[in-house]
C-alpha cells in the first residue's frame, strides 16, 4: 500500500493475515484489503502520511463515514466498509495496539427491507430448461445446463458451486459435499434432471489444464482452469437474456427461487435452512415473506371479499 507510514502498513498486513488464518474467503480478503486501502488513503490526500493507528478517533472515523454517504454508496457497501474497520480496530485493541478502540460506538446505515424478485415456478423451469439447446451456439452447453441446475436445483451460492470438484459428487445417492460460508461445509441432494445434466456434461468434461486443485473442479472454463465467480455469473446472465429476456435475473435469484419454491410447496422452515446452509433461522425466514407477499397479491386479485 504505497503511502503508508510502516506502523499502519503493518497493522492492516497483521489484520488481514489474522483473517487469513480464520479462513475467511479470498472474496472477504480482497474486499477487505480494498475497503482498508481506500480508508488510508482518504486520510493521506497527496504524498502526506496518514495517521498512526492509535491517532485515530471516533470523529475521524465519522468523517469517513459521512465521505461514504457523499459519494452515494450503497449501504450495503457502507456496511460492509465499516465491517472491515470495526475489524481492524477490534484486531488492534485486542492486541494491545491502541488504548481504546474508536470503531465501537461507530453506527452502520440501516440496510432497507426489500424483498427479493423471484419468478415464479414455471419461469424459473422455462429458463433452466431453456439452457444448453442448439441456439445459441455456445461452447460448452453441457456444462451451462449443469450449472443451472446446480444453482436452481440445490440452492448454491454461486461461489459454492464453482468450488464444487469432482470428488464431492456422489453419483450413487446423489448428494453434493459443499464448502459454504465460514468453510462450512453441508451436504445438499440433487434430483434427476441434475444427475442427467451431469452425466451428460461428465462425458465431454474439457481436460483440465493443469494437476492440482483446478484439475479436480467440476466447472472448467475454456482454458481447462476452474471457472470463476464472474465467468458463471456471465453465464447466468447471457441465458438470463436470451431465454428468458429478463436481465435482472443472476446466480442468487435462482437460490432464492430454490427456496420460495420449496416453502410454496409445503417445506418448512427447518429443511430450508439446512439445504442453504444459513446460519441462522432469521436470515430464512424472509422467504416466508415472500411467500405471503404472493398470497395476498392472489388474494386480492381473485377473492370476491378482498375488494
Amino acid at each position: 500500500m504505497p503511502g503508508l507510514n510502516k506502523e499502519l502498513k503493518k497493522a492492516i498486513d497483521d489484520y488481514l493475515e489474522s483473517l487469513a488464518r480464520r479462513d475467511e474467503s479470498a472474496h472477504t480478503l480482497r474486499n477487505y484489503s480494498a475497503d482498508l486501502r481506500e480508508f488510508t488513503e482518504y486520510f493521506s490526500p497527496g504524498e502526506t502520511a496518514p495517521p498512526a493507528p492509535a491517532d485515530f478517533d471516533l470523529l475521524m472515523l465519522r468523517e469517513w463515514l459521512a465521505h461514504l454517504y457523499e459519494r452515494e454508496q450503497k449501504p450495503a457497501t457502507i456496511r460492509r466498509k465499516m465491517a472491515s474497520l470495526r475489524g481492524f480496530f477490534r484486531f488492534l485493541s485486542r492486541e494491545h495496539r491502541i488504548a481504546a478502540n474508536p470503531a465501537r460506538l461507530l453506527r452502520s446505515p440501516k440496510m432497507p427491507k426489500s424483498l427479493p424478485q423471484v419468478p415464479n415456478a414455471e419461469a424459473t423451469n422455462a429458463l433452466v430448461d431453456g439452457v444448453g439447446r442448439d441456439e445459441p451456439d455456445r461452447p460448452y452447453p453441457k456444462r451451462d445446463r449443469l450449472l443451472f441446475e446446480i444453482l436452481y436445483g440445490c440452492g448454491l451460492r454461486i461461489s459454492e458451486a464453482v468450488g464444487l470438484n469432482t470428488d464431492d459428487i456422489d453419483q450413487t445417492e446423489r448428494w453434493l459435499r459443499v464448502r459454504g460460508k465460514g468453510k462450512k461445509e453441508r451436504q445438499a441432494p440433487y434430483g434427476s434432471k441434475a444427475a442427467d445434466a451431469l452425466a451428460g456434461y461428465l462425458a465431454d468434461r474439457p481436460v483440465p489444464a493443469a494437476q492440482g486443485n483446478d484439475s479436480r473442479a467440476l466447472f472448467l472454463n475454456h482454458r481447462g482452469q476452474r471457472l470463476s465467480d464472474r465467468g458463471a455469473r456471465a453465464i447466468v446472465g447471457f441465458y438470463a437474456a436470451y431465454v428468458a429476456g429478463d436481465s435482472s435475473i443472476h446466480p442468487h435469484t435462482l437460490r432464492h427461487a430454490f427456496a420460495t419454491h420449496l416453502l410454496s410447496d409445503g417445506a418448512d422452515l427447518r429443511s430450508i435452512q439446512e439445504l442453504l446452509g444459513h446460519a441462522r433461522l432469521s436470515t430464512t425466514q424472509k422467504y416466508t415473506r415472500v411467500s405471503l407477499t404472493d398470497l395476498m397479491r392472489v388474494y386480492d386479485s381473485a377473492h370476491p371479499k378482498s375488494k
